[in-house]
Parts: structure tokens; C-alpha cells; sequence
């Protein structure tokens, strides 16, 4: 397998597959026979700003009922949590026995809140944990308030009563553990106190596959301190803001739903499997394509966020992935 340098998988442009490894103590946390564990993710679906969510979530849910995961996620910035939107959750709900969400920050836009998330959601909590074949997730809710560097914008921050149940469940976790969030835990617009969150994970390095985030709508893969951060893409689009304002639908669709003209959708909805393989000792992340519907962000000459650059990490697709395990000789 071939080896990439820091720039490379920085960029996280390598559709035809990116290799990274993982320590190799990880892989003796697994119990023997281990079974695959694997997960259908999706990310940004955005429904209350599309015109087409509900078809780009059916198109996940076809790769879902086709690849047969041992369970399902949405990881933020799903559907407002009401009345108008259940029809669409339950059918996310519904689709897989183990059905699993994480709270985004624009699903308490418009005046909903995080209690009326884990209603509509069946969420247990804002954070928690879940056991998938000897695997323990731990999902985070990066929304908290109280970060004393805020200056403007969505609360992004992991509290100090977050933070605390976090560390509990890093020492007293003993299997291999995946670390899943709506916001950044590194990299571009990563939670505000991320490199405390970092120290905090690297301490636990030992014991931890892979974090992956949402909310950037953007392709990227870091390692930090020996853990390895992906941002999951968008299923819908990328955000371009009201300076680049433009129509790549029907006048109609936009007079509707006016939020688009401050995007690029993507053509196709954007999803991805995780799949964990203790036998072979790999993370693979499948890849996904799509194209731009009309005016791309390079062809808006879009510069806003001096870290992201169209073509590179800003692009209608997620990277196929492997993450393989060195093995030490004895």
C-alpha cells in the first residue's frame, strides 16, 4: 500500500483511495473472531434549505437497504425537529434497527432546541455512547455554550461537563473506540477548544480508530497526535454565502427555497460506509462522486476560508479511504 506525506492527506484529494495508519495497539483491543462492524453515514443533509433532501435521503437509504450495515447515523444538520419534518425522520428512524444522530448546529435554528432533538430524533442524550460489535462510538455534541474565544457565530465548543464525561470514558473504555461529532474536533472551523479536545483524545491514542466530522461540507483527512480526523462531505452542498450569490436551479425552486442561491449543490447525494475490519486490520471509508449543479465554487472565484481551496478540499465528492494498522514485528 502506498504511503502519502502530511500534504497529501491534507488535502484529502486522492478519490482513488488515501492510506493512513493506525497504532498498532488497537488492534489487540478487538476480541477474537472480531466481526466486521459496518456503518452508513450521512452528514449535512440540510433538509429545510433543499428542495430535494427527501430524495437525496431516499438515495442513502437505497445504499442502506443494498449494503446491509450493522447500523445507521446522521451526524447533523438533518431536519428541523417537528411536526412538518417527522414524516422525513421517522423514515430515517425506521430504515435500521439501530438508527443513530448526532445534533448539528442549524437543527436548533428557527427557535427548535436540543430537547425537542432528542424527542423527534430518539436520541438518548446529546452525548453518548453506543457498543456496535465490540466497537464503543462516542458521539459528542460540539454545540455547547460558555467558550470563552467566542466572537461570533453558532456556539462550538465541548464544555467542561462534556469534556470531564469524555476523559471518564477514555480511561475506563477498554475497546476500540470511534470518535463522531458534528463539528471539528481539528482542522478548519474545528470547535473552539480543540487542541485541549486533541491532547485529551492523543492521551487515548492507544485506544482510538478514527473522529469523523461533519458541518464543513468539505473533503479533508488530518492526523494529530496519532489520531486520525476526517471531515465527512456534505450530502448536499457546499456554502458559498450571500457574496457569491447565484441560481443553479429553476427560478421557481429558488423563489421556494431562497437559502440555495447561497450554495453549490452537489448533482448527487453525498453519503459514505464506514466499514472496521479487525481480520484485515483496515478502516475503509468508501468513496462517493458527484458533480456541481451549475456555477462551481472555483468559478465563482470563491476565497472566503483561506484554509479550503476550490478543486482541493472543497469538491462533489468524498475520498475513497484505507486506514491500515502497522504491524510491529515482535
Amino acid at each position: 500500500m502506498e504511503k502519502i506525506n502530511r500534504r497529501s492527506f491534507i488535502n484529502g484529494i486522492m478519490v482513488t483511495g488515501i492510506v493512513l495508519q493506525i497504532p498498532n495497539t488497537v488492534l489487540g483491543m478487538f476480541p477474537s473472531k472480531a466481526k466486521m462492524v459496518k456503518a452508513s453515514l450521512i452528514t449535512d443533509l440540510h433538509h429545510d434549505i433543499m428542495h430535494d433532501g427527501a430524495e437525496r435521503l431516499e438515495a442513502f437509504l437505497v445504499h442502506v437497504k443494498k449494503n446491509k450495515p450493522d447500523f445507521i447515523m446522521q451526524m447533523g444538520d438533518f431536519a428541523y425537529p417537528n411536526i412538518k419534518n417527522k414524516t422525513l425522520i421517522d423514515r430515517f428512524n425506521h430504515a435500521h434497527e439501530t438508527a443513530l444522530h448526532i445534533i448539528g448546529n442549524h437543527d436548533t435554528d428557527a427557535g427548535h432546541t436540543k430537547e425537542q432533538c432528542l424527542e423527534y430524533y430518539k436520541m438518548p442524550a446529546r452525548y453518548y455512547t453506543k457498543e456496535i460489535n465490540g466497537i464503543c462510538f462516542i458521539v459528542l455534541d460540539g454545540n455547547d455554550k460558555g467558550s470563552p474565544t467566542r466572537k461570533s457565530g453558532y456556539p462550538s465548543y465541548i464544555n467542561d461537563e462534556q469534556r470531564q464525561w469524555l476523559q471518564q470514558q477514555l480511561k475506563t473504555i477498554n475497546k476500540p473506540i470511534v470518535v463522531m461529532s458534528h463539528q471539528p474536533l481539528a482542522g478548519e472551523l474545528a470547535v473552539d477548544n480543540a487542541a485541549e479536545i486533541q491532547e485529551i483524545l492523543s492521551s487515548a491514542a492507544d485506544k482510538i480508530l478514527v473522529a469523523i466530522n461533519g458541518h464543513t461540507h468539505i473533503d479533508c483527512q488530518l492526523l494529530i497526535k496519532n489520531i486520525n480526523y476526517v471531515h465527512l462531505n456534505s450530502a448536499s452542498y457546499f456554502w458559498v454565502g450571500s457574496k457569491y450569490k447565484h441560481n443553479s436551479y429553476s427560478e421557481e425552486i429558488h423563489e421556494k427555497y431562497p437559502w440555495i442561491s447561497s450554495t453549490c449543490p452537489y448533482q448527487d447525494a453525498l453519503f459514505t460506509t464506514l466499514t472496521i475490519n479487525p481480520t484485515s486490520a483496515t478502516i475503509h471509508i468508501e468513496g462517493r462522486k458527484s458533480n456541481w449543479v451549475g456555477a462551481s465554487p472555483a468559478q465563482l472565484n470563491y476565497v472566503e476560508q483561506i484554509a479550503l481551496a476550490p478543486d482541493k478540499e472543497i469538491v462533489p465528492f468524498i475520498s475513497k479511504r484505507n486506514i491500515q494498522v502497522t504491524r510491529k514485528e515482535k
